[in-house]
């Protein structure tokens, strides 16, 4: 019998005027607050979840919100801005911005695992230091390694290559000059070279997270499926290529919503006054399903069975937003949109390395200038991506220090008479007139483009067709899943591929290090290797932001224009719905893991009939 019901008996009998004897049942103890969960979708599956190993922007994702790194972005903060996280403060930066001293906070505890063996693991410096080393490890194949050896941090990259020769295991336990531990929460970064933004990697939780030797050494070749970190999140439940489950970290550290945003943002400065002193993460769970196809992803929204559509599909953009504006049906419902420019670049490259379509020789140059020149940027935009995109000039992209909003390249021209001609110029001619172009020596010439399964893939595809075809070569489509055509790109394996390449800082530094050569098979998919950019590449990373650094950028692009190791095709622009029971969205695209920052109003989403999962 529950307190209501008990209170109307008391009431009637006294009506009655009688009086009896109640035994009184124990009450039912209250029900369990409901869970805050938010449900959305990726539109590419994962690879896995350890830090030295995952390249793919949605593992980076799921990864961010485990592990943590030194420093963060301010989620509400405009222009970005860095704020220490595990620190106590900002790191002391001496020596010309060659040496980094980090700091962390006493009393910040990795998740319980068995690993730990029944033990509380605190947080110290050490795990730092192994977390970066491990990047220098061949057992890992770090496709990140790439951001730490162009950093120079002295005596690892020796180490690497004298534990290589030697075919020896990574050492871990080896001193090196730049990378130490001062003491149980000090650890220091030194570098040969002057490096003002080195700062920026160390807020990068999908690279810099810290990691508990104990972890790594328990788990093995397996550790990125159970990854343990310190942050507000750890991974509940995980069916690979499908579903996601990250459930709330109870031994993370108290940690306050505390965000100061931009004058002027009326709507930001409402959610931060709103949140203000609530205890981080806001949420209980974040559940991602996998869902590659854009149609079921986008009817699992509006179905209520997720709860944010990010990025929602271009094909989609006509219906939920025409003319960039929330539908009225969509906003009937209190449906929110977010629209943003994301820093990123969608690509084809050409493997510099193959035979066909690789090499630096006059002829190859004009090969993949002919092809650039005989893609319809315009078009890709207007019907592929639904006017969802600004044409690249160059490789650097908005929203990053180094993009130069005046510069124009032929990067984005559409002229087929010239490609054409360019071609005839450079003895690609049809000899044995089937109607498509021959390799100047008389081999055939077919061009192969790696490709996924999935609708926009196919709609660029058919676009590639026709533009191909009216330039008179033949394009074959290679289809697998994302990720074995990320392990065979970084293999050297892809004549020609299409992917995107988003920035984890507010830097230009990181699209052209898409075209340096030491970084070929990780983020120089093309393996492009030309000294005079590499020597451009390496002079800017030392320079403070000013003319002198804006101009050698601006040089490395056109360098990267000119010889066509990638066509750079668009910069993309993204728009995010959320359902009226999401509380507090926003993006800020160099902070991965919002989800921390987000709240779900169970009883919202009960009062508007919302799916519960």
């Amino acid at each position: 019998m529950n307190l209501d019901r008990l209170r109307g008996c008391f009431a009637l009998l006294r009506l009655l005027g009688l009086a009896c004897a109640v035994a009184l049942l124990p009450l039912a103890p209250a029900a369990a607050a409901e869970p805050r969960v938010l449900r959305y979708t990726f539109p590419i599956a994962e690879t896995n979840f350890d830090p030295a190993q995952i390249t793919d922007l949605y593992s980076r994702t799921v990864a961010a919100g485990i592990f943590e790194s030194p420093l963060e972005f301010a989620f509400l903060a405009r222009p970005a801005r860095m704020r220490p996280n595990t620190l106590v403060a900002m790191p002391e930066v001496t020596d010309d911005f060659k040496t980094f001293t980090f700091r962390l906070k006493p009393g910040i505890y990795f998740a319980d695992d068995p690993a730990f063996k029944g033990e509380r693991r605190e947080l110290v410096a050490e795990d730092y230091v192994y977390a970066l080393k491990r990047h220098y490890d061949p057992r890992w194949k770090s496709g990140n390694l790439y951001l730490l050896e162009n950093a120079k941090i002295l005596g690892l990259s020796e180490l690497r290559r004298k534990l290589i020769a030697e075919k020896k295991p990574f050492d871990y336990d080896q001193p090196v000059e730049g990378l130490r531990a001062l003491d149980r929460y000090t650890f220091q970064l030194r570098l040969a070279d002057a490096n003002p933004r080195f700062l920026y990697n160390m807020a990068d939780a999908s690279v810099t997270g810290a990691v508990a030797r104990e972890v790594v050494e328990f788990y093995g070749d397996k550790v990125g499926e159970h990854p343990v970190g310190t942050g507000p999140f750890r991974l509940a439940a995980w069916k690979r290529s499908s579903r996601i489950t990250l459930g709330r970290n109870p031994g993370y550290r108290e940690v306050l919503y505390d965000e100061a945003p931009p004058a002027g943002d009326a709507h930001l400065q409402t959610v931060a006054r709103q949140f203000k002193g609530r205890r981080l993460p806001l949420l209980d769970q974040v559940v991602i399903s996998i869902i590659e196809e854009p149609q079921p992803r986008w009817l699992s929204f509006l179905n209520e069975e997720q709860d944010l559509a990010a990025e929602v599909p271009a094909d989609f953009s006509v219906v939920a937003f025409p003319n960039n504006r929330l539908a009225p049906h969509l906003a009937k419902r209190g449906i929110q949109m977010t629209r943003y420019p994301r820093a990123d670049v969608a690509v084809s490259y050409f493997g510099m390395e193959n035979p066909v379509v690789g090499g630096y020789e006059p002829h190859k140059v004009a090969l993949r200038r002919a092809i650039s020149l005989a893609v319809d940027v315009e078009r890709e935009i207007r019907l592929v991506r639904k006017s969802q995109a600004i044409p690249a000039q160059g490789p650097i992209s908005p929203e990053t220090w180094g993009y130069d909003p005046r510069l124009k390249t032929e990067m984005s021209d559409y002229d087929l008479p010239r490609a054409k001609a360019l071609l005839d110029m450079h003895g690609y001619v049809d000899r044995n007139d089937d109607g498509w172009r021959e390799q100047p020596d008389g081999q055939p010439l077919v061009l192969d483009y790696a490709t996924s399964p999935d609708q926009q893939s196919r709609q660029l595809n058919e676009l590639w067709q026709k533009n191909m075809t009216a330039l008179g070569l033949r394009i074959e489509f290679k289809t697998a899943k994302w990720p074995e055509n990320l392990k065979s790109s970084r293999a050297g394996k892809l004549m020609m591929w299409g992917v995107g390449w988003s920035a984890a800082q507010p830097d230009g530094d990181t699209f052209l290090g898409l075209g340096y050569g030491p970084n070929k098979g990780q983020s120089n998919h093309a393996r492009f290797d030309l000294p005079a950019f590499n020597a451009l590449y390496a002079r800017q990373r030392t320079l403070a932001d000013g003319p002198e650094r804006q101009a050698i950028m601006t040089e490395a692009a056109k360098l990267l224009v000119a010889y066509m190791p990638y066509k750079i095709h668009v910069h993309r622009i993204f728009t995010d719905l959320t359902h009226p029971w999401v509380q507090g969205y926003h993006r800020n695209i160099y902070v991965r893991e919002f989800w921390k920052y987000v709240d779900v109003d169970p009883a919202e989403l009960q009062r508007r009939g919302g799916a519960s999962q």
